[in-house]
């Protein structure tokens, strides 16, 4: 993986260029590699190996001596945090002032993708990057040294909690509610909230000393009922334990309890909870609820949570390539290891040969190159979306403002387009192992399970899907898809003067941005949501499809003339993608541009 790492951010992102911009002008090729080869010791040292540990031993919740729940981990997982909050990695493209590197986005995605692939469920931990971001961008200056720094420094940790047990993805149905407490609060407007929260990822746990949950909750109304629908949504900073305005901790719990942990199919090693707040457990200052500290203006909290949400969508995609490429690996290892069968001859199989290793057999090649067209091209995909970060961050006004739109237009694709593609990847790492693959002997089915959970993570597939067609393409009058087209067109036509394959491939490709293009047009073509949306699922793998096949053209004329077997095996993923993936598309497309209602129109009473 580090020599696809290297290719893909030396050669093809080029992002030793970075370092002629002021924020990152202290870096080099040389500090970025250092970055890299710490962060493969450290996942290799705290994190790989303890990925089956944290598999079989599960968080478990006991009861304290004051008869509240408390979560316990394996040791593994406290040393790992250690490990990675020590690295300086929490704060890695922050600013120098916050004890950051100031590194570049990208960058500190590459190394992320490192610990994922090593072990998801120890990497859980990395939503206290998201979570302190956001604080970051719509905080007080206050809440920005208490808490934002205290989670960057690795002294406590971050959580978001949206859901609540009757309502999952859809947040204008949540019932937590916020009173209004003191305006003048020094850590912000202080309310104090009452409800329920499921689904929260490090919700509890003892590996720091606080942990800062980040809350949506609803203000009554004068005539204390709720606002209906998302403008009423507000958020709030809800710490485990009181601090002072000095971010000390004053030694008060606050009234965050622990109901339960959610056991899952995957991240075993995460604790997912359900967490009470106002329950009555504990009277923060004397009086019931839990404490929370608005962020931002009031009805304002969706559009600041999704400064972490779409954070957290990059970062689930990029997980579930990373548990694709671990899937992978370890299937290219068996099949090279693994003797089974014989070569074919003329006249039929050699009975007396010797058995060969089973990645001499064309189904099994078959099957690696699946997996590495779209575990290599999906990490492309990911990084780019980094690099974009950091276009958006540091870059000139005209080339900021491009990057902001296609962020808004590939987010959900980076997020849906691997954990579902990446998934079939380690389903294919089961099949090479044969029957061994589903035994826990082997690490392919923990990749499986693990991953399954991120086609739901941070938003299913198909509310990815009607966020692409229903909003992404269409906003600004397609400006988006615009830019992207233009990025697109422009690989086509560099293409075209290749010789062999790269121009064939670069006709496909424009035939196919064609359809996707005419797809989009057909689906709107009579302002129909009902009908334009009905199949914004098969139009969004169809757009994920596009987009890997433009990052594998892109990829192969940055290789130039090179010719060695990585390079060999680069050209034979793009040839693969382009003859066996692309033309998936037709069928997805079909009943986009017709806007067929099979589904959509079926009475619930015929299933």
């Amino acid at each position: 993986m580090r020599e696809t790492l290297d290719f893909l951010l030396h050669d093809w992102l080029d992002v030793t260029s970075l370092t002629a911009r002021p924020r990152y002008a202290e870096h080099s090729s040389e500090t970025f590699a250092a970055v890299l080869d710490m962060a493969e010791r450290i996942a290799s040292e705290r994190y790989a190996p303890f990925n089956r540990v944290v598999d079989v031993e599960e968080p478990r919740a006991e009861m304290d001596a004051d008869g509240v729940l408390r979560v316990v981990l394996p040791r593994a997982t406290h040393e790992a945090w250690s490990a990675y909050a020590g690295s300086g990695m929490l704060a890695a493209a922050q600013d120098v002032e916050l004890g950051g590197m100031q590194l570049p986005h990208v960058i500190e995605a590459a190394a992320n993708s490192l610990f994922s692939k090593a072990s998801i469920g120890i990497s859980w931990a990395l939503l206290t990057t998201g979570n302190a971001n956001a604080i970051l961008a719509h905080g007080t200056p206050q809440q920005k040294a208490v808490f934002a720094a205290a989670e960057f420094s690795g002294r406590w940790m971050g959580t978001m909690c949206l859901s609540e047990p009757q309502a999952g993805s859809s947040l204008a149905d949540i019932t937590m509610r916020a009173v209004p407490e003191d305006e003048n609060d020094p850590l912000g407007p202080r309310y104090r909230l009452f409800g329920n929260k499921m689904w929260i990822s490090g919700g509890e746990h003892e590996i720091t000393e606080n942990i800062v949950h980040l809350v949506l909750a609803k203000i009554p109304e004068p005539d204390g009922r709720l606002p209906a629908g998302t403008r009423g949504i507000s958020l709030f900073i809800v710490p485990k334990r009181i601090v002072d305005a000095d971010g000390k901790l004053t030694g008060e719990r606050n009234d965050v309890v622990l109901a339960g942990l959610n056991h899952k199919l995957g991240w075993r090693g995460t604790p997912n909870t359900l967490l009470n707040l106002g329950e009555g457990r504990y009277r923060p200052f004397g009086a019931p609820g839990a404490l929370g500290y608005r962020v931002g203006e009031p009805g304002q909290g969706l559009a600041c949570m999704f400064h972490m949400m779409n954070e957290a969508r990059i970062a689930i995609g990029l997980a579930a390539t990373a548990l694709g490429l671990a899937g992978y690996e370890a299937s290219l290892r068996y099949a090279r290891e693994r003797r089974q069968g014989r070569a074919l001859a003329a006249d039929g199989k050699a009975v007396d040969a010797p058995p060969v290793p089973i990645i001499e057999h064309a189904d099994v090649k078959r099957m690696l190159l699946a997996q590495k067209a779209i575990c290599e091209g999906a990490l492309a995909l990911l990084l780019y979306c980094a690099r974009l970060v950091d276009e958006k961050r540091t870059g000139e006004e005209s080339a900021r403002s491009e990057a902001h739109l296609l962020l808004e237009l590939l987010t959900p694709v980076a997020k849906s387009w691997p954990s579902e593609n990446c998934l079939e990847a380690n389903s294919l790492a089961i099949q090479i192992h044969g029957g061994y693959g589903y035994t826990r002997d082997f690490p392919v089915e923990q990749y499986w399970r693990d991953n399954r959970l991120n086609m739901i993570h941070e938003g299913t597939h198909g509310i990815q899907a009607l966020d692409l067609l229903g909003r992404k393409v269409v906003m600004q009058g397609g400006a988006a898809m615009a830019a992207w087209s233009v990025r697109i067109n422009a690989t086509i036509e560099r293409a075209l003067h290749e010789a062999g394959p790269v121009s064939t491939h670069a006709n496909r490709l424009a035939r196919a941005l064609s359809e996707l293009r005419a797809a989009t047009r057909a689906a709107w073509s009579k302002g129909d949501p009902a009908e334009a949306l009905a199949n914004a699922t098969p139009y969004l793998q169809a757009f994920g499809h596009v987009t890997i096949a433009w990052i594998w053209l892109d990829l192969v004329l940055a290789l130039g003339a090179r010719g060695d077997d990585f390079a060999r095996g680069k050209r034979a993923a793009c040839d693969y993608f382009f003859l066996y993936e692309l033309p998936k598309i037709d069928v997805w497309l079909g009943v986009v541009k017709s806007r067929d209602m099979t589904c959509a129109a079926l009475s619930p009473s015929a299933f």
